[in-house]
């Protein structure tokens, strides 16, 4: 059995560019927890079409919501360890690596100043917006998970068996490197 990968770091950092490009390179099937999160919204009634969705009123409505019920989130995470612990998957979640003891774990660490240049050209969107947004966005995931899990997102990465600092890479550099240290631990 191919162990499986997840990605994990701040909003707007690369997770999904580099969880697609590993799972090319390695041929395994790729997940984003944050894609099943949306169809939990879409049955609650929202309409969380989009890859920007997330960054929307809706998508901060969805997630002010999660923060009154964890059963989302908890539900989320039991699907998701299922699929990791099969095998042959790269996914990208801000909780699974502290709820594993198994696969490769690869933080990607980035500046608020990196992730919010990125989100702003990614989304198409105002500078200012783009800080408020990933700013809030990482605030309030790391205060759901540490009342949830108790584990400090963005400060604990012990699980991690690499951290690589994207602020001065391009994708394609993100993805060489992980891809070299993914070789060597697969």
């Amino acid at each position: 059995m191919t162990k499986s990968i997840v990605i994990s770091g701040p909003p707007a950092v690369g997770k999904t560019t580099v969880a697609k490009g590993l799972a090319k390179e390695f041929n395994l099937e790729y997940l984003s927890g944050g894609d099943i999160l949306k169809e939990m919204a879409k049955e609650q009634g929202f309409d969380s079409d989009g890859d920007d969705w997330w960054d929307t009123q809706e998508g901060m409505i969805f997630l002010n919501q999660r923060e009154q019920n964890s059963e989302f989130d908890e539900n989320l995470d039991k699907k998701l360890i299922a699929l990791f612990n099969k095998g042959g998957m790269v996914i990208t979640s801000y909780t699974l690596p502290w709820l594993i003891n198994n696969g490769v774990k690869i933080w990607l660490e980035g500046s608020h100043e990196s992730s919010t240049r990125r989100m702003q050209s990614r989304d198409n969107m105002s500078s200012e917006n783009a800080y408020i947004i990933t700013k809030s966005r990482f605030d309030k995931n790391r205060a759901l998970y540490k009342k949830l899990y108790g584990f400090s997102f963005g400060e604990d990465k012990s699980v991690f068996d690499v951290i690589i600092n994207t602020d001065t890479l391009t994708a394609n550099q993100v993805i060489d490197v992980t891809t070299e240290t993914v070789r060597k631990l697969l």
